[in-house]
């Protein structure tokens, strides 16, 4: 009798609208459809729960609201992430595969990644590997945190460095290694948005927007799922797609501005018969090929993988792909759109440490709070149609959340009473 109530919480809380669930399943998109099956895995009771990558489609709120329900689940949980922030807080225990064998680690993510880097520590190699990255860190640290205009970054990367020490050994044998090229160009307004509308048709899905990205600018990008981010960063990037308009104000970009646009939909316009080294040949054709493959090499793709179609690669190596075209283009503006999405752990570590060194602006959209936390030193909210700065620290977040849930629901609760009166 209570599984009509379950289904409703279920639902609610993995970021459904309350009429959601009388709706056809054809009717949803196939992100939702994914959700849709997660409900199902929660909604069964089970002794035994099996759970492959299940935030990969979710919104950072409802991540938060799964890291809890977790967390209640009297069952066992054996999982499968790439988000270390969601291993940390829901699970104790961590096996690790490698090179055909599972060794146990007890504790959460983070203790694994200290474990393993004691353990890999002890090899000379590796550990001079980590040592000759973190003084590449410490270099540009000791460089500009004294100047006014690189301060900011000096601080992040101050504070990425500190992180870095701690895990940074459990990543040295990760096949991937590659860096961010210096923009050749940094006008000083690189975008501005100015009181800009946006959406589609005649309704607006953000309002009154006042943006200047300048160089130097790292801001990550919180809201609900459906708040208006994605419209956003395809606003930035000039996306105009299915139906997106600027229907009041102004965006103005400088002529020297290039920008680096990550999203999904840009993985389906690979061509699938072409190879990696093809699609960066159809980009530089007078540069060397010997320079193309040690870029791709950085990516993961090497000797055989470099020359083979794309067509049967996997979601991640497709994701790396469009990272390495990206990165290859050199842009002063990146602009990344749930960037981590397909991406294991190794490549999330790689794609961090190469942002924390880039020199250009970026604007990121992403669920995976380690990313923003050590990328980002501006958060920006979208909420209500609007676009203001988040005053709080990433930690933060969660209840700002809770909060403004409880509000809504005290101010439903109200407009009851006075209906009822």
């Amino acid at each position: 009798f209570s599984a009509e109530a379950r289904a409703g919480r279920l639902l609610h809380g993995l970021g459904f609208a309350p009429d959601d669930g009388a709706r056809a399943v054809g009717e949803f998109s196939g992100g939702w459809r994914m959700r849709l099956n997660l409900a199902q895995a929660l909604m069964c009771r089970s002794d035994l729960l099996l759970l492959d990558e299940p935030t990969n489609h979710l919104d950072l709120p409802a991540i938060l609201w799964l890291e809890r329900w977790l967390l209640r689940y009297p069952g066992m949980l054996i999982m499968v992430s790439h988000d270390r922030d969601f291993l940390d807080g829901v699970c104790t225990r961590i096996a690790h595969i490698e090179h055909e064998s599972i060794r146990m680690y007890t504790g959460n993510y983070s203790d694994f990644e200290a474990l393993r880097s004691e353990r890999l520590a002890q090899q000379q190699s590796l550990f001079s590997r980590q040592q000759k990255e973190i003084r590449h860190l410490q270099s540009y640290v000791d460089r500009f945190r004294y100047k006014a205009s690189k301060a900011r970054q000096a601080q992040s990367r101050l504070k990425a460095l500190q992180r870095m020490q701690e895990i940074a050994p459990a990543h040295v044998d990760s096949p991937f290694h590659f860096s961010l090229r210096e923009p050749e160009k940094q006008p000083h307004t690189l975008l501005r948005l100015h009181h800009v509308d946006a959406g589609y048709g005649v309704t607006s899905v953000i309002a009154g927007v006042e943006l200047s990205i300048l160089p130097g600018d790292r801001i990550g990008l919180l809201g609900r799922n459906g708040a208006g981010k994605s419209t956003l960063i395809k606003l930035l990037a000039g996306s105009m797609q299915d139906g997106l308009q600027l229907q009041q104000g102004e965006r103005e970009i400088h002529k020297d501005t290039r920008i680096g646009y990550f999203a999904q939909h840009q993985v389906e316009q690979l061509h699938p018969e072409h190879s990696p080294l093809e699609h960066l040949q159809q980009l530089s054709p007078k540069a060397r090929e010997a320079e193309l493959r040690n870029h791709l090499g950085g990516f993961g793709f090497s000797s055989e993988r470099a020359l083979a179609p794309v067509g049967p690669f996997s979601g991640g190596e497709k994701s790396r792909l469009v990272l390495a075209i990206l990165v290859f283009q050199r842009p002063n503006l990146l602009l990344l759109d749930e960037p981590t999405n397909h991406l294991d752990l190794e490549m999330r570590q790689a794609l961090a440490v190469a942002l924390q060194d880039y020199s250009g602006a970026m604007v990121i959209v992403s669920h995976d709070r380690h990313l923003l936390r050590v990328t980002c030193d501006r958060l920006m909210l979208v909420h209500d149609s609007r676009v203001d700065d988040f005053p709080l620290s990433l930690d933060d977040y969660p209840k700002w959340l809770s909060d403004q849930k409880r509000q809504t629901t005290a101010d439903s609760t109200d407009t009851d009473k006075a209906g009822d009166v």
